[in-house]
């Protein structure tokens, strides 16, 4: 049983999904990813009632500020808007740049979330080679806007995937070949992309706040997959754990291990729910 709504917050108009009935709401969010990806861990929840969303100007939801930039204090309010609009508080899975805005959530709407469980959360300040970091993550934006989606998307690969510190080594590489990767090699011209454009420079960009996280009710849990070794989210979930005082809580899998195969490499979700549901508990 799934109902769809679309909730008027500032400037955008927001489509939410409810699925099935019980217990206390459990959301599920991303960046950029929409709702599509959390099939395959809803599917591990039939006695929860599941909130998913399409984040403004993604997927469903429609935006008319003007801007296709990706904040997180302007998404953490359109999910606080379907907080209210469900009935909170919530328990909150978050994914990546979705962690980012769950965690901004938690800082400015202190009571909608009991726990959050935030996945990876793509934060460069809380490295130690920041300043690295942010070089590499420049350079497939780079990659992006002077050969198109095919040469952005196989630079963004190899510096999503590089296992350490960004480094001289690193650095000496040679571009991306996207044929290498299954990537387009010819450039279509589009530079609309909000992962590869500068459109979401302020997820990776964001300060988290560290006294408002304390400061809240709600039990924030950092995660961490097994298979993303030492690679880029991997270490950035165990510097913002290490930032509030906590070690990062290992889950199956990788980056996107709570999904199928249907968006590329496939995780393990059924394995995944069950931890999500041992750390919710």
């Amino acid at each position: 049983m799934v109902s769809t709504h679309v909730l008027e917050t500032d400037k955008a108009a927001i489509t939410y999904d409810v699925h099935g009935e019980g217990g206390r709401p459990l959301m599920m969010i991303g960046q950029p990813m929409d709702a599509s990806g959390f099939t395959a861990l809803k599917a591990q929840f039939p006695d929860r009632t599941v909130i998913t969303y399409d984040p403004r100007g993604l997927g469903r939801s429609t935006r008319s500020d003007g801007s296709k930039e990706n904040r997180p204090d302007i998404q953490a309010a359109d999910v606080h808007a379907v907080i209210e609009a469900v009935g909170g508080p919530v328990d909150l899975f978050a994914s990546s740049g979705g962690a980012v805005t769950a965690l901004e959530l938690v800082a400015q709407y202190p009571n909608d979330v009991v726990t959050l469980v935030a996945h990876e959360p793509p934060i460069i300040d809380v490295l130690p080679d920041a300043e690295a970091a942010r070089r590499a993550r420049d350079g497939f934006i780079d990659a992006f806007f002077a050969s198109g989606f095919g040469a952005g998307m196989a630079q963004f690969l190899v510096m999503s995937g590089w296992q350490g510190e960004y480094n001289d080594e690193y650095f000496a590489l040679p571009p991306a070949d996207p044929a290498q990767f299954g990537m387009p090699t010819e450039d279509d011209g589009n530079r609309d992309n909000p992962l590869l454009s500068r459109d979401s420079l302020a997820v990776t960009d964001y300060q988290v706040n560290v006294d408002a996280l304390a400061a809240a009710p709600t039990r924030v849990v950092i995660a961490v997959g097994e298979e993303t070794g030492n690679a880029f989210t991997a270490r950035t979930a165990v510097h913002t754990a290490k930032l509030l005082g906590q070690e990062a809580v290992v889950f199956p899998s990788h980056h996107g291990g709570f999904m199928d195969g249907t968006f590329g490499y496939a995780g393990k979700p059924e394995e995944f729910g069950v931890k999500l549901r041992e750390v919710l508990d």
